[in-house]
């Protein structure tokens, strides 16, 4: 986009990264965030979402000169949504002028009118002037005997008497409820900018309910901070990313449209393989967002219901990478990751430049590593992420997938992702998505056995386990996480979200991480012995919740 002269509270053409352009209004930014340092750009807040950011002044068009063309290249019904949202605010801001003009002229008219009739000779106006003086005497002496009432005082008084009485607001100001036609700062933006991140998210207020929010990919507003250093927060479904400037692996966030509704999917044709717990949402998820899809599966009828939803069927793994351009898999284990790569009729088989491969398994670095080497060597593109979630967050497309290798293909998957999770992060070479992966499990796992740990402590002191979910549901620990997984263990209900086996599985990893770099991880240690007892009493297929059955045997 080319460098266009803009002001505040102009309406743009606003483009973050290499994704379609959104409608939005700059807007004066809240005095806490800081502006980037280096080219000119603006804070704008997008119609329709609950995004704003600073963009680049060469990145933004404005919206009336651009509006057709914008419209042409953009179909979705996040997006109309938006541009609807920009229309109905032009007509009410015109409303308001015309209101404002006419009240204008009104004076104008009134104040000429009142000048001519004050014209006459001076000993008239003397003769109304005493008038005047003995009306409003009188009306002081009885203001205090009248009640306020009647149709009888509202007669006497004139018509533009009665406006201004009626109305609470003074000539030409608009009211409370216009003021926010202009997409105003939130209140609590404030409170929300503590912290060491200058990015922020915009809280949902009465005039915005949670149902508008995108419920899925989101932005990352990047952002300059006063120290360089990278840093999280995540606050319900919106993740800020603050930049490290000086570590040598640069982790960014995938841009996105501003809301999943108007992905646009990629031209390109995409395979599939492993239709497991997490693969099954995440085919479900790209063939409801346009995308064109072929799987495949070790047992073949789980291909059954994907077909029927609009999916080719591939008979081979080395079949679908030969037929599409990018391939994903998520598979169990390194055992399994290796064989579907380097087994018969696999994906190696079908690898030739060109070809592009993204393993979404949970595996270890030395796995992903090597896989990508042979991947590499015959001309093909390979790119690691595997993905943060659960069955459920899966299915609802709000997984977090943390990438690693060829940063060309992480743009190109740009539009899957969204389909597929909430957030996105790239984390620079191959091996390290695999090695954070494992580590966030290792919490994660971790977790989950002194979740089991105290509700069985609870129960064999006599306590009760529900009031100590009660208790930690009000406390610094509450989640969706620690909720789900104490009602499973209340309700005995351990089937599958998760697999025990593999949340076991990532433990050992985790571990043989931390030894091959001499770091101890005695915590994690633990847990995967709880996990191996939970195995050997036959619950691997069950919910990692049923590590509770650990410590009741």
């Amino acid at each position: 986009m080319a460098a266009v002269s803009l002001r505040l509270g102009d309406l743009v053409w606003g483009k973050l990264g290499r994704y379609p352009p959104w409608p939005g209004k700059i807007v004066n930014p809240p005095k806490d965030l800081k502006k980037p340092r280096g080219k000119k750009c603006f804070f704008v807040k997008f119609f329709g979402t609950e995004d704003h950011a600073w963009i680049k002044v060469e990145q933004l068009k404005p919206y009336h000169a651009h509006k057709e063309e914008m419209i042409k290249i953009n179909k979705g019904k996040r997006f109309q949504q938006a541009v609807d949202a920009v229309e109905e605010f032009l007509r009410r801001t015109k409303g308001k002028d015309q209101t404002s003009s006419h009240t204008s002229a009104d004076d104008k008219s009134r104040r000429n009118s009142s000048e001519e009739r004050s014209r006459p000779n001076s000993g008239d106006e003397k003769r109304k002037l005493s008038l005047t003086e003995g009306k409003v005497k009188k009306n002081m002496g009885e203001g205090k005997k009248r009640v306020s009432s009647g149709s009888t005082e509202r007669g006497s008084k004139s018509p533009l008497k009665r406006a201004q009485e009626q109305s609470p607001r003074k000539r030409g100001r608009p009211p409370k409820d216009e003021k926010d036609l202009t997409i105003p700062e939130s209140s609590t933006v404030k409170g929300m900018m503590a912290g060491p991140m200058a990015a922020f998210k915009w809280q949902p207020t009465a005039s915005e309910p949670v149902k508008d929010a995108d419920p899925h990919f989101h932005h990352f507003l990047l952002s300059q901070t006063e120290k360089p250093a990278v840093c999280y927060q995540a606050i319900t479904k919106k993740l800020k990313i603050c930049e490290e400037e000086t570590g040598s692996t640069s982790i960014q966030a995938a841009d996105s449209t501003a809301v999943n509704g108007s992905i646009t999917p990629t031209d390109k044709k995409i395979g599939f393989l492993g239709l497991g717990l997490m693969g099954s949402g995440i085919v479900s998820n790209l063939l409801k967002m346009g995308h064109t899809v072929t799987v495949w599966n070790r047992t073949a009828e789980k291909c059954d219901l994907f077909i029927q939803e609009g999916a080719r069927l591939g008979r081979t793994p080395a079949e679908v990478v030969s037929t599409c351009d990018i391939t994903f898999a998520c598979v169990s284990d390194p055992k399994a990751a290796k064989d579907l790569v380097l087994g018969p009729s696999g994906v190696l088989q079908g690898i030739r430049p060109g070809k592009c491969y993204v393993d979404m398994s949970t595996v270890d670095a030395d796995t992903v590593t090597e896989l990508a080497q042979v991947i590499v060597s015959r001309g093909g593109r390979f790119l690691e992420a595997p993905v943060s979630g659960n069955q459920q967050l899966s299915n609802d497309g709000m997984l977090v997938i943390l990438a690693a290798g060829d940063r060309g293909l992480y743009e190109d998957c740009s539009s899957c992702f969204q389909a597929m999770g909430k957030t996105s992060f790239f984390l620079g070479e191959v091996g390290n998505a695999a090695k954070m992966m494992l580590i966030v499990n290792m919490v994660q796992g971790s977790f989950m056995a002194t979740i089991a740990e105290g509700l069985t402590l609870a129960q064999v002191t006599g306590q009760s386990q529900q009031t100590l979910l009660d208790i930690l549901n009000q406390g610094q620990l509450a989640s969706i996480f620690l909720d789900q997984k104490c009602q499973n263990i209340l309700q005995g209900n351990f089937k599958p979200d998760f697999y025990l086996k593999y949340i076991q599985k990532d433990l050992r990893l985790a571990i043989a991480l931390g030894d091959a770099v001499n770091h101890p991880t005695p915590m994690a240690a633990a847990a995967n012995e709880v996990y191996k007892r939970a195995k050997a009493l036959d619950q691997s297929d069950n919910d990692m919740s049923a590590v509770y059955r650990a410590y009741i045997h």
